[in-house]
């Protein structure tokens, strides 16, 4: 009876034994998982971070450039040498035939340089959108590769 117990003894320590290294052999494997995961999460974050930095730049620069021609327009109108240019060239007109055919000419210079000016804008924002769907796609493609991976 002794040698039996022994024997049950023994055989639920061999099983406990076996629980044992089961249980830890899966915690090994989720403490990989977690890392895996952990490592994914760092290298998106860290991506996010340099992307949203390469935008703040690019915002920076595009302000700075906005500014610096504000100032050149500010600086033309305020421009005393300019004003003094124009009002020669307006003095210089003998007719109002030849005033009318300067305002033509100038309003076509305007209507060409508003025209210039939209397909710039249009150009900027067609590249804004190529960019946010470049980006879209990128961010899909790592999602979908640490999806599958």
């Amino acid at each position: 009876m002794t040698e039996e117990l022994t024997q049950q003894w023994l055989a639920e320590i061999k099983a406990l034994k076996q629980q044992v290294a089961e249980l830890q052999a899966e915690r090994d494997a989720g403490w990989q998982s977690a890392e895996k995961w952990r490592k994914l999460y760092n290298t998106e974050a860290e991506q996010r971070r340099s992307d949203a930095q390469m935008a703040q730049q690019t915002i920076t620069s595009l302000k700075a450039q906005i500014q610096q021609i504000q100032g050149i327009e500010e600086a033309r109108l305020e421009d005393p040498t300019a004003t003094a240019a124009i009002q020669q060239q307006v003095e210089q007109l003998k007719s109002v035939e030849e005033l009318q055919a300067k305002l033509i000419e100038v309003i076509k210079e305007r209507d060409r340089l508003l025209q210039a000016l939209k397909t710039e804008q249009d150009n900027h924002a067609q590249t804004r959108r190529s960019l946010t769907t470049a980006l879209g796609d990128a961010i899909d493609g790592l999602t979908r590769e640490r999806e599958g991976g």
